[in-house]
């Protein structure tokens, strides 16, 4: 089954639900806001994406600028701010069996559904 990590609040979360739906395929939406992600879970969409954490981090967002932009961070230290404050992680993600990808342009959920 097709998994979405979404943000209601985000327009391209939103459009990459939306394809998803159109899609008719069977999926399940995850609210990371809500419900923040565990560090394994986080590791795993890592490892699936094939991205370090810093990479799949929102570098534009306020908050990342704030506390975090120009500091020498590992990438435990960068999990740990994504999931004390998953607004940082980019959005959204679309997992499907052992494939993931970012959906941005949401164009690209095709590449794994």
């Amino acid at each position: 089954m097709i998994k979405i990590y979404h943000n209601p609040r985000c327009q391209k979360s939103r459009q990459g639900l939306a394809l998803i739906t159109s899609k008719q395929t069977a999926y399940e939406t995850v609210l990371y806001m809500k419900n923040p992600l565990k560090e394994d879970e986080l590791k795993e969409i890592l490892t699936l994406l094939k991205l370090s954490p810093l990479e799949l981090v929102r570098k534009n967002e306020a908050l990342w600028k704030e506390k975090f932009k120009g500091k020498i961070l590992n990438d435990s230290e960068i999990i740990e701010a994504m999931i004390d404050h998953p607004k940082l992680i980019e959005r959204p993600i679309i997992v499907n069996k052992n494939k993931a990808v970012i959906g941005r342009p949401a164009e690209r959920i095709l590449e794994i559904i």
